[in-house]
């Protein structure tokens, strides 16, 4: 019997996905706001594909904001943004 797979929505473009090939935003237990390479940091997360453009659209929808339970200042989108990019 084949293992399945687990699925996460995109807070981007609300596809489901499978979980490794999403990235994963944190917000940590002391209430920072970083991007979990490794997914498997402590805190609570929220997924997005990999591409700039969903980062976009979460942040324009506030998607990741809700995800996270946490109003999110512009300047840490943008460092997100960058690694992102990186």
């Amino acid at each position: 019997m084949a293992k399945q797979i687990p699925l996460r929505q995109c807070t981007g473009c609300r596809q489901m996905m499978p979980k490794n090939e999403l990235v994963r935003v944190i917000r940590t237990p002391e209430g920072e706001v970083k991007l979990d390479k490794t997914g498997k940091m402590n805190g609570r997360g929220a997924y997005m594909c990999s591409n700039i453009n969903c980062f976009n659209q979460a942040v324009k929808s506030k998607g990741l904001s809700r995800a996270l339970k946490i109003d999110i200042p512009e300047d840490i989108y943008e460092a997100i943004g960058k690694e992102l990019i990186d």
